[in-house]
């Protein structure tokens, strides 16, 4: 039997939903075991480890073989991450019933997952949905709203949550030949650039609507004349001062790592600053 009709028979069966129950509440907590030697490698490992408990047997070499290559580097973004563990779940149960299955192409499909899910994953769930949350959360604060915080939480962790849990199973049935045809066809970079773009869009229309600032500058001149600074930099560009003020924060933690605290710290000084001054 071919790895290519292994994939295509592979079916969900009411053992493996439990399985794949244990594995999505294992992935919850993929990063609690973060380390700079191997990142989130061994949250990985506990989360699929009730897979290979159950497919393997106990102190058998192919048990010991599959622990150790996921112990290794792995870093993908957690909600969509699920979709690998799910895959690599698929794989290993293949792998421990077929003795002629090539066990490189895991870690290989693994790996390769990393780069494109990861910026499907951030442009999505921390670029989109996050600063969306953010942004209607903060609506309800600023009407002093006490179910500010909980909105947030709830717009943030329903969709990640259903993500996680649907990726979890997409990922155990669809099986690597699956993988290979969205790589070959373009698909996987097309979906990713699309992603990114919204993700600019969004992060765009946010910077404009949520960053703002005008200043009470005014210049008397001869004659009673008035020159409103507000006007001047508005008739330049609509939204300047805040577009500077957000690619200054994006500079410094960007190109000077500058520490994202410190930045956070020095807006709230500098806002204190020029209101204590009059400026804004």
């Amino acid at each position: 039997m071919t790895q290519e009709s292994i994939t295509k028979n592979t079916k969900i069966s009411p053992t493996d939903k439990k399985l794949l129950r244990k594995l999505y509440l294992r992935s919850l907590t993929i990063g609690a075991p973060l380390q700079y030697a191997n990142e989130y490698g061994s949250g990985f490992e506990y989360s699929i480890l009730p897979f290979i408990d159950h497919y393997y047997k106990n102190g058998s070499e192919e048990k010991r073989q599959a622990l150790k290559r996921h112990i290794v580097f792995y870093n993908i973004t957690q909600y969509v991450g699920t979709f690998c563990q799910g895959l690599v779940a698929s794989m290993e149960k293949q792998a421990s019933q077929h003795e002629d299955y090539d066990v490189s192409s895991i870690s290989a499909v693994k790996a390769s997952l990393m780069g494109p899910m990861s910026g499907i994953g951030d442009t999505l769930f921390w670029g989109i949905l996050r600063v969306i949350a953010a942004g209607v959360a903060m609506t309800f604060g600023m009407q002093g709203n006490v179910l500010a915080p909980f909105v947030f939480l709830l717009i943030y962790n329903i969709p990640a949550q259903w993500c996680r849990w649907e990726m979890t199973k997409l990922g155990f049935t669809v099986g690597s030949e699956y993988i290979t045809e969205m790589y070959s066809s373009g698909l996987l970079t097309i979906f990713t650039k699309a992603a990114r773009t919204l993700g600019l869009i969004m992060l765009g229309g946010m910077t404009s609507s949520l960053v703002q600032f005008k200043t009470k500058l005014v210049f008397h001149v001869g004659g009673g004349q008035v020159i409103n600074v507000q006007n001047i930099l508005d008739s330049l560009l609509k939204g300047l001062v805040p577009l500077l003020i957000t690619l200054g924060c994006y500079w410094l933690i960007a190109k000077k790592h500058v520490n994202f605290t410190v930045v956070i710290l020095g807006l709230i000084v500098f806002c204190i600053l020029i209101s204590a001054l009059g400026i804004a």
